[in-house]
């Protein structure tokens, strides 16, 4: 049985799934640390308190799991708040079921049957451990930074403008200026360039982003 952290109940048991509830953000980062998760659904509403909240303490805290963010209102500032709380994805209410289990079905069950890697330099990613590797130390991904790496290596030396990111990786039609990007480019950064080592993600400075040695 796969474990949730849930904000709010719904009936997953039948898709096999055992959930469990957190009313609180201290309940949740509890929960979330003793039992590891492989999933966790936070309503951005969490009694008195934001889910954000929660969501930003569990990513400053190392908690790697995907995080779902239920939300209300589909405005481009409640999207980019939840993106750059360190959520994977938004999913918008009042929701049908079916619908919401197809998306959580997508981040539970992975296609891990690829045995393919991305190689650059000496970063190499594995698409079946979902895991980067450079100079033979093993690197932990979210599941979004996987896509945007995963991303930006599929298209080595090409400038990638910040639509093109946001439409392959995140799926969304942003409007207007957002840092989410930035956001998760840095995440990136302090990851794969750990002790010093060169940079490969290079900044186009009124464009994007590309792959390439400096």
């Amino acid at each position: 049985m796969l474990e949730l952290v849930w904000s709010k109940s719904v009936n997953v048991k039948s898709s096999g799934y055992e959930p469990v509830i957190a009313s609180s953000i201290a309940t949740g980062q509890h929960l979330a640390h003793k039992l590891q998760p492989a999933l966790i659904v936070i309503d951005r509403i969490l009694g008195p308190e934001s889910g954000l909240s929660l969501c930003s303490h569990l990513r400053s805290g190392g908690n790697r799991a995907p995080v779902l963010l239920l939300i209300g209102r589909d405005t481009v500032d409640d999207r980019v708040a939840c993106l750059e709380a360190g959520a994977d994805d938004y999913f918008l209410k009042p929701y049908r079921t079916e619908e919401f289990m197809q998306l959580v079905r997508l981040y539970l069950q992975p296609d891990n049957t690829s045995s393919e890697q991305l190689r650059f330099g000496d970063l190499v990613l594995d698409l079946a451990s979902r895991r980067a590797l450079r100079n033979g130390r093993a690197i932990d991904l979210t599941m979004k930074e996987f896509e945007l790496l995963k991303y930006l290596m599929e298209h080595p030396r090409d400038v990638l403008t910040r639509e093109q990111i946001l439409e392959n990786v995140w799926g969304y039609d942003f409007l207007g200026e957002s840092n989410v990007i930035e956001v998760y480019i840095r995440y990136l950064r302090l990851k794969i360039e750990d002790e010093g080592e060169k940079r490969l993600i290079q900044t186009v400075r009124g464009v994007g982003y590309v792959m390439r040695e400096a």
